[in-house]
């Protein structure tokens, strides 16, 4: 019996509830371990798991077995319990609602690696929030601006 075979490639970003700076550098690199292993444990190939102080970008090797939000609820769930468990931070950590998911070739894997790999170099240029809305415009993604994520100005 023939046997089903693919990867996805997939860049998964998302923020920290209202914004605030949280991920903090003396911890951050513990978390995108911990995030890593979730991706792992799940089934799927963790790639690179990056960010600053308010955001993140995972970027994954995603089995189709599973549903893209539910991979992304469980890592929302799993390593907000590790922040809260580890105390990390002196209130409840949370991320906001929402995600964007964007999907790349295999023969840019090198490309959108070294992209997440540089994103503190990345956002002393630009703002979280053009950088979503770039996204956004790149893939073609159609939206309103009311269910976008909670924005500081910079």
């Amino acid at each position: 019996m023939p046997g089903t075979f693919s990867q996805l490639y997939i860049q998964i970003v998302f923020a920290v509830k209202g914004r605030k700076n949280l991920i903090d550098k003396k911890w951050k690199d513990e978390l995108y371990k911990y995030i890593s292993g979730i991706i792992t444990n799940k089934g799927h190939k963790s790639i690179i798991v990056n960010g600053v102080s308010d955001h993140i970008h995972i970027f994954v090797g995603l089995k189709p077995s599973m549903a893209i939000s539910d991979l992304v609820r469980d890592i929302k769930n799993n390593s907000s319990n590790f922040i809260n468990d580890k105390k990390f931070v002196e209130s409840k950590f949370s991320w906001q609602e929402g995600y964007g998911a964007f999907s790349y070739a295999h023969s840019q894997i090198e490309q959108v690696y070294n992209y997440i790999l540089n994103q503190e170099k990345h956002h002393q240029k630009q703002t979280f929030k053009d950088e979503y809305l770039e996204f956004l415009q790149k893939f073609q993604i159609e939206y309103n601006e009311k269910y976008l994520f909670e924005w500081i100005e910079e």
